[in-house]
């Protein structure tokens, strides 16, 4: 049973849906676990994007935006660039689990991602349904829906009761990005 790989969503409106799944990273990757991290919808540079590199046993693959824009700022063409983008990111690391290259997958914004329309859910939830039983899979975002919680071992909600942007504070370098 300890072999068993078990499924995670990390999910809410409060921060540190995405530290949570890079922390399990590191604590895998320090026990030599091959991790492989994808993120959805962050066309941004990210603080770990300067150090996950640098890890032994994390590979990190960004899906592309055709812009920086959020989505609902994107024209039709832009969304369409955005969504092959995405795709192109889920089936590369569906590709490393099938060449069993990887321990955690960690798809951080994926659940964000399908809502948005960027993903074809479908490939998502086919993919959870014949994971292979050994891998453990992070899914993060704000509102999944009752089919991806049913999958769900760990269903964590980060509630915001206060957050800086309240107050007009905007993200911070180092700390929320």
């Amino acid at each position: 049973m300890s072999n068993s790989g078990l499924i995670h969503i990390y999910y809410g409106d409060g921060k540190g849906k995405t530290t949570a799944a890079l922390g399990l990273a590191l604590r895998a990757a320090g026990y030599g676990k091959k991790v492989v991290i994808v993120q959805f919808l962050k066309g941004w540079k990210c603080g770990e994007h300067n150090t996950l590199p640098n890890i032994p046993n994390i590979t990190l693959i960004r899906a592309k935006t055709a812009t920086k824009k959020f989505i609902n700022e994107m024209n039709n063409e832009e969304k369409l660039l955005t969504k092959a983008w995405q795709e192109k990111s889920l089936k590369k690391a569906i590709n490393l689990v099938k060449k069993e290259q990887c321990d955690i997958l960690i798809l951080d914004e994926i659940i964000d991602a399908g809502q948005l329309g960027m993903l074809d859910v479908n490939m998502l939830e086919n993919f959870i349904a014949i994971k292979p039983d050994t891998l453990e899979l992070v899914l993060t975002g704000h509102k999944p829906d009752i089919k991806l919680l049913e999958y769900a071992d760990y269903a964590t909600e980060m509630k915001k009761h206060k957050h800086p942007y309240d107050k007009k504070i905007l993200a911070r370098k180092g700390i929320e990005y």
